[in-house]
């Protein structure tokens, strides 16, 4: 069996999706695959079970029958860390993780066990990533969200940090004007420094994409016409501004998007409507007149009502673009896709020893 670590060097770098995609390829290729995700300091509980968001999308994706409580062995939240600080509960954190480990792994030909943002997370139960990987006997890959030369330092630290155990790298998200340094420079440098390149993925705008009902819970707000469009995906952020009589041009400039305008302004949300728009957000808690309802209701366009002013709903929106979490399952074959084209499998499969 072939114990593979998959680390980010950041959030949002890829590290669910690539275990999703890599999950998936390998099943394709005839082998058994198994997860876990030794630590999570995102899980919490709910009626005495363990709820994880990452892990119960895998789970489903993957097809595995494994409680999620063996996905997720070590749940660190809050509650947890303070019992754990107050001396009131103290586990054999390493044992435990091999116990279980080795139930979940019975009969796998591949365990994909999946990091957390940082390296020294675990430290506190004494499982940081690359005492997780020793005692695992596991391989690592790093994936990296490459925004240019510099995005390399988290690389090499990683490696000075995980060692041999540490087989390569991926750089996901390389837009497009960044492709050629990737290509032409990051990777034969970081491959002379004795650290396989197997991938760079190039940006998605879809794997960037947001649901109308995450905007929704960003700001706080409510949708008040075709909640059951929610998850509808957006892909671009449009502000409306200008006067009405440019309106319409304006936004048929770009597809698939959200328009964030005023909620007096009755006219440049009736333009929006008559493009592809994917959700209105209307700021100042200001509902919208019935006749734009009544046209957005036809349509099958949400409308959010946000109780910010414009700029700060702008600001809350923008920031959330690019930190989507990856559990849509529109966005699945998207990146499976992406990895046909710009991973290098056979590469990888003869790095683990697979046949």
């Amino acid at each position: 069996m072939v114990t593979l670590y998959i680390a980010s060097t950041d959030r949002a770098c890829g590290k669910t999706a690539l275990c999703v995609g890599l999950g998936k390829r390998l099943q394709s290729d005839g082998f058994s695959v198994g997860y876990m995700k030794p630590i999570s300091l995102a899980a919490g509980r709910l009626e005495g079970g363990v709820v994880d968001e990452d892990a119960q999308f895998i789970r489903s994706e993957l097809g595995l029958t494994e409680p999620i409580a063996d996905l997720v062995p070590i749940p660190l939240d809050p509650r947890a860390v303070e019992s754990i600080m107050r001396k009131q509960e103290w586990l054999d954190y390493p044992t435990r993780l091999m116990d279980v480990f080795t139930r979940v792994a019975k009969g796998k030909d591949v365990m994909l066990v999946e990091g957390v943002d940082r390296l020294s997370a675990g430290g506190l139960v004494r499982l940081p990533a690359n005492e997780v990987c020793q005692l695992l006997d596991a391989k690592s890959l790093t994936v990296v969200r490459y925004a240019g030369l510099l995005s390399l330092d988290a690389v090499l630290f990683y490696r000075r940090i995980l060692g041999d155990s540490m087989v390569g790298t991926v750089m996901n998200a390389v837009s497009r004007r960044l492709m050629d340094s990737a290509e032409e420079i990051a990777r034969p440098y970081i491959q002379n420094e004795g650290i396989r390149v197997f991938g760079i993925l190039p940006e998605e705008r879809f794997l960037m994409s947001v649901s109308v009902e995450e905007l929704a819970t960003a700001l706080g707000a409510e949708i008040v016409t075709r909640a059951d469009k929610g998850d509808e995906l957006v892909q671009n952020l449009m502000v409306g501004a200008m006067t009405a009589d440019v309106a319409l041009r304006y936004f048929r400039q770009k597809p698939e998007k959200a328009v964030i305008t005023g909620g007096d302004r009755s006219d440049i949300q009736l333009a929006a409507l008559q493009t592809s728009t994917k959700c209105l957000i209307l700021t100042g808690n200001l509902h919208p007149q019935d006749m734009i309802k009544g046209v957005a209701q036809e349509m099958g366009v949400p409308i959010i009502v946000s109780r910010y002013d414009t700029m700060t709903t702008i600001e809350i929106v923008e920031g959330f673009f690019g930190k989507s979490r990856f559990q849509q399952e529109k966005k699945t074959q998207c990146f499976q896709d992406l990895l046909s084209e710009h991973f290098d499998f056979n590469n990888l499969y003869v790095t683990l020893g697979l046949k």
